[in-house]
């Protein structure tokens, strides 16, 4: 049975902060500009925050700057560095209430998933790179001659980090997290749509001790990001978001040849297979579109499922849809909020009428819901052919298209017939054919008989026009590092 407290709307947060961080002080931007962000469920604003410009990250990459070749994050032991890592996972895990109420303020994402996945994967995600930051090492090499040689894994530098708004904190987490523990410094610009959680997250990380300058927050719209890319003194620009995006800022980075990684959009076949477990299936279609609004990137949204079971998984799985409940984000028992922002509902929207236009067979959902915030039901489309658009964009919504197929490597060639590469999930009750087709699927990321399963030792990335590198695991501590090689004479 339960509770009042698990059944009672959870309060509403304090706003700590709007300002800008810059070498450990927060001040407003210089031209004294500021934007608002709103709260989509209601479309009331929350708040008003700093807008940088260019002169703002002048400023905060020179701090940045300083920390990394002078100040105390360059001569710390490496140990210690992830004390004050772990310092942070702690207090954000004693602040985990509030985090939570942030990103459901500032995205719309239910409290429950807030409290039960953003917010947790957060402080595993810090924890989990703590523990690395005294493990980066290099190796010994055995060269001809009398000569000994070995390599040196070295912190990149400093590091311009921009972030999406579909899991604010946990985007600052997954950047983050393996910079710190290389000893790079940072520079974020946060969603202009979300900043709010990122400006906690950085409150606490001085509260940690981590030293000014090595955290540096710089909120604020597009010219922001492009003036973090374009300034000579970052080394490297991390970037998670859209491909179209990402293009230009791969373009505007090779100007000073920075490094560059870049986690970017999908369109991800999810693969049901007649011997599949029918419930599992269902439920795991759902999960995988349907949460956080559909604005996953790498969002099972092209459900591609056997002949013979079409039939029957599409009215279980409309069912589902119809049982969502929407509504207030703050409210324990909502499942879907909100998108995020205008924008993005009507791009949306947009999307479904296309769908409908172009003949696919919209099941349920289809229209707004509510009459205030950016509420869109949960959309299914059936008998979607692979070239119509809802097929092959990335809508980056509630909208599922379902599409059958015959052969196993009919399903292959359709599923990897997209610009993107990010993810992919099959379903089968067969081990060799999962295996097969986990190895078939140009993705970076398979997932079998389950969705959306994330952990921080797990890399994350894409192949094709989903982006370049990896976040999480081992594999994301090379993005932040250099390779030296020293070969020292023995005679």
């Amino acid at each position: 049975m339960a509770t009042a407290t698990e059944t009672a709307p959870v309060s509403r947060p304090q706003i700590r902060r709007t300002q800008l961080l810059i070498d450990g002080r927060w001040c407003d931007s210089v031209s004294g500009e500021t934007f608002a962000t709103y709260h989509p469920a209601t479309e009331e604003k929350i708040a008003d925050v700093a807008q940088a410009n260019a002169e703002d990250v002048d400023r905060a990459v020179k701090a940045a700057r300083r920390a990394f070749d002078e100040g105390p994050w360059h001569d710390m032991d490496a140990r210690d560095r992830g004390a004050l890592m772990l310092k942070l996972a702690d207090l954000i895990e004693q602040n985990a209430e509030e985090l939570a109420a942030l990103e459901t303020l500032d995205n719309g994402k239910p409290i429950s998933d807030a409290k039960a996945a953003d917010v947790p994967l957060v402080i595993d995600c810090l924890r989990y790179y703590a523990g690395w930051a005294d493990k980066i090492k290099g190796d010994t090499v055995p060269i001809r001659g009398n000569y000994f040689c070995y390599t040196r894994r070295e912190p990149l530098g400093v590091v311009g980090q921009i972030i999406p708004w579909n899991f604010p904190a946990l985007m600052v987490a997954w950047k983050w997290g393996p910079a710190l523990a290389a000893g790079c410094t940072i520079v974020m610009k946060p969603a202009e749509q979300t900043p709010l959680s990122c400006l906690r997250m950085a409150d606490l990380a001085l509260e940690a001790g981590i030293p000014p300058g090595v955290i540096n927050v710089v909120p604020g719209y597009g010219e922001t990001g492009a003036a973090l890319v374009a300034h000579p003194d970052v080394d490297k620009i991390a970037f998670t978001g859209s491909t179209e995006v990402g293009q230009i800022i791969m373009r505007d980075a090779a100007q000073t040849l920075k490094r560059v990684t870049l986690e970017l959009g999908g369109k991800s076949p999810n693969v049901v297979f007649a011997d599949c477990d029918m419930d599992a299936a269902v439920a795991g279609a759902e999960f995988g579109l349907f949460f956080n609004q559909g604005q996953c990137c790498c969002a099972g949204s092209r459900v591609f499922v056997e002949d013979s079971i079409h039939q029957e998984f599409v009215e279980r799985l409309v069912d589902r849809a119809k049982g969502r409940q929407l509504g207030d984000p703050f409210s324990p028992a909502t499942g879907q909020g909100p998108q995020v922002d205008k924008d993005q509902f009507e791009k949306i929207m947009n999307y479904i009428e296309r769908g409908k236009e172009a003949g696919a067979d919209c099941k349920t959902g289809g229209g707004r819901w509510g009459e205030k915030g950016f509420f869109v039901e949960p959309t299914v489309f059936d008998n979607v052919s692979d070239d119509m658009d809802i097929a092959t964009d990335e809508i980056f919504g509630p909208v599922m298209s379902v599409l059958p197929f015959s052969e196993f490597d009919e399903v292959v060639e359709r599923s990897n017939k997209t610009l993107y590469g990010l993810a992919a999930a099959v379903w089968t009750r067969d081990v060799a054919k999962a295996h097969r087709l986990a190895a078939q699927v140009k993705a970076g990321t398979v997932w079998v008989n389950c969705y959306d399963v994330f952990d921080a030792a797990a890399p994350f990335g894409g192949f094709k026009m989903s982006g370049i590198g990896r976040e999480l695991g081992e594999a994301s501590l090379s993005n932040y590092t250099e390779l030296k090689t020293v070969t020292m004479s023995l005679d």
